[in-house]
């Protein structure tokens, strides 16, 4: 007796491929990491608690990373608009 196939509703889905996250998506996701570390050194160090030194250097990781991000992200934009703008002159003649 031989398995039966499965339906294609029954199927499981199809794993999501390995594709990087843009750097924007990368950027405003370390900035919000950055902005929630700030409140929580904020609340550390108002409670008396020398653990928000351990969220200051978090924010500072995560906004050297957002900043990173950002300009990686404006220079890709700007190479890909070089790209075109050469494309364009050739295909122009």
């Amino acid at each position: 007796m031989t398995a039966p196939t499965p339906s294609p509703s029954t199927a499981p889905a199809p794993s999501r491929s390995r594709v990087p996250r843009p750097p924007r998506g990368i950027a405003l996701y370390s900035t919000v990491v950055c902005l929630l570390a700030v409140v929580a050194a904020v609340v550390s160090f108002a409670k008396g608690s020398w653990l928000g030194i351990v969220w200051v250097l978090l924010a500072g990781l995560t906004s050297n990373m957002a900043w990173y991000y950002v300009r990686r992200g404006r220079a890709e934009a700007a190479a890909a608009r070089t790209d075109a703008d050469r494309t364009d002159a050739g295909a122009r003649g």
